[in-house]
């Protein structure tokens, strides 16, 4: 198999939804059988499409740009989109390359036919960070930003932002938002804002979300379910009771949390992938010392130390993992956990399991 063929679409790509028998893999296929009520198919679109937006930076740093060269238009128009925007990194010098960071991808339904229901009208794709690249600085460099809980401040997120509300204010619906790694955090930025800003709930595919937390060491450290259940719910008490002298803070994010609520984003992500590895327990820890404290827990889980030392010195911040609902999508099977190819799979070759949390009382 050449070098390029994790890349290619017809090699790599979902070959389940593929017409033919068992999935005939061959370079004429180019249209492939959607269910669009199927969420397994929902969540095969969303990922190929980002996949489709990091070779699209690929094809372009590798000038592969002429007509049969490209790599990346087979990954969004064998399922009827039609690029209409590429987002460029707007940093850097004057007359100096800009990267794609994401693009803009719009349905059009094959022969005139009616879009589906269930179907999107636009797509807005964001990649994650390109490590093989010639100069990954730029990504790492926003990955640090991840760590800071400053990316919404970046070049990045402002485009993509401006980029939806343009889409939303030209009544442009459904918009989906997606991405992968340092793009699921843009994606996540952007889809908080359209909620909590203007009260709009996109549909948004998160695959592996980043999000820092003690979560992984805790985890190495092996604990047993009774301690590592006991550690979460001290920390919670600590929290509530922090809350109810920092009254302000907590009164802000509990009302944060309202308007975010009819908002659930989908999160998907895999129990051995140290990078997302902290949305596994702060949903499922929050959902047993609920059912332990639900007052507590109410309180508390809208609420992070560091938000609420922010708030001392008149700093108003919130983590991007406080979420108050969402769809948690978590892959238990053997694969790289955090490669996106993982999410083009069949259900059938992974081992999934999936839970709704919403924020209480909302």
């Amino acid at each position: 198999m050449d070098a390029d063929a994790d890349d290619r679409f017809h090699l790599s790509g979902p070959t389940h939804m593929m017409p033919g028998a068992g999935g005939v893999r061959s370079l004429a296929t180019t249209t492939m059988m959607i269910d669009w009520d199927n969420e397994e198919h929902r969540r095969c679109i969303a990922a190929c499409i980002v996949k489709g937006t990091y070779i699209l930076e690929d094809d372009r740093n590798t000038c592969r740009l002429l007509v049969g060269e490209a790599l990346a238009p087979a990954w969004w128009e064998s399922f009827h989109f039609r690029i209409v925007k590429v987002l460029k990194d707007d940093c850097g010098r004057k007359g100096e390359h800009k990267f794609i960071f994401g693009a803009i991808y719009e349905h059009v339904p094959p022969a005139g036919a009616p879009r589906h229901p269930s179907a999107p009208q636009y797509v807005v794709a964001l990649r994650g960070t390109m490590l093989r690249h010639p100069d990954p600085f730029k990504d790492l460099w926003l990955d640090l930003k991840v760590m800071a809980n400053t990316l919404h401040r970046c070049k990045r997120s402002e485009r993509a932002r401006a980029e939806v509300e343009a889409l939303l204010g030209a009544g442009c619906s459904p918009v989906w938002l997606t991405g992968h790694s340092l793009g699921a955090s843009l994606a996540l930025d952007v889809g908080r804002r359209m909620m909590a800003e203007n009260g709009v709930s996109l549909p948004t595919f998160l695959f592996n979300p980043p999000q820092v937390s003690p979560a992984p060491v805790i985890n190495a450290l092996h604990p047993t379910e009774v301690g590592k259940r006991d550690l979460y719910a001290t920390s919670y008490v600590l929290k509530a009771g922090l809350g109810l002298v920092l009254s302000p803070h907590r009164k802000r994010m509990e009302t944060l949390f309202q308007r975010l609520a009819p908002w659930a984003p989908r999160l998907y992500v895999h129990d051995r992938d140290v990078v997302c590895l902290g949305f596994i327990d702060y949903f499922q820890q929050r959902q047993l010392i609920q059912e332990r404290f639900r007052g507590v827990a109410r309180s508390a889980m809208t609420l992070s130390y560091r938000d609420m030392l922010f708030s001392l010195v008149g700093a108003d911040k919130e983590r991007p993992h406080l979420l108050p609902s969402a769809m948690l999508v978590k892959n238990s099977s053997d694969c790289d956990a955090h490669g996106l190819e993982q999410w083009w799979k069949p259900d059938g070759q992974l081992n999934l399991s999936a839970t709704r949390y919403s924020y209480p009382g909302a």
